[in-house]
């Protein structure tokens, strides 16, 4: 379970980093379309729902009683439907300013840096009681470390699409 879990989360950060480097600093700053994010802002949505999560793994825990990997068929089928336009919570909106690159970059490298620390670090299997996604009852370490590696695919997509979108313009 660790190593796929390990392998998900470098694989997941690769895909991601390719992408995103692909952007020049300019380009990370221009909206492609009306009502769309700048990658920066992308970027920037992606380090909040991914950061914090070392606090959350070391708080409150509980013996899990039911699979431990039952949520993320779930997760997947939510956040891996880009046919559903969804709207970020107030907490995790990105600010609308000038991001810079490097920054970004650096923190993405922290939130991937503390994810495989976390997954060698933690029992995998516990429920996390501090924090809960709404509409989800109580994630797993397993599962949270998979909510924040589908979350980060389903924006690697969209970063995609804002590349195409502005290498036309």
């Amino acid at each position: 379970m660790k190593a796929a879990v390990k392998q998900n989360i470098v694989q997941t950060f690769h895909d991601l980093n390719e992408v995103f480097s692909s952007f020049s600093e300019n380009e990370i700053n221009k909206t492609p379309y009306e009502g769309s994010w700048t990658a920066g802002q992308t970027v920037q949505h992606i380090i909040l729902a991914g950061s914090g999560y070392p606090e959350l793994f070391a708080g409150k825990t509980e013996k899990t009683t039911r699979n431990p990997e039952e949520k993320v068929k779930d997760i997947e089928a939510l956040f891996l439907n880009f046919d559903i336009k969804m709207d970020a919570p107030i907490f995790l909106q990105p600010e609308k300013k000038e991001y810079h690159k490097k920054v970004l970059t650096e923190k993405l490298h922290k939130i991937e840096f503390d994810l495989l620390d976390s997954a060698e670090k933690y029992d995998l299997t516990l429920t996390c009681l501090d924090f809960q996604v709404p509409g989800f009852d109580k994630f797993t370490i397993y599962e949270w470390i998979n909510f924040v590696l589908i979350h980060t695919k389903r924006h690697t997509n969209q970063l995609n699409k804002i590349l195409k979108s502005i290498k036309k313009l």
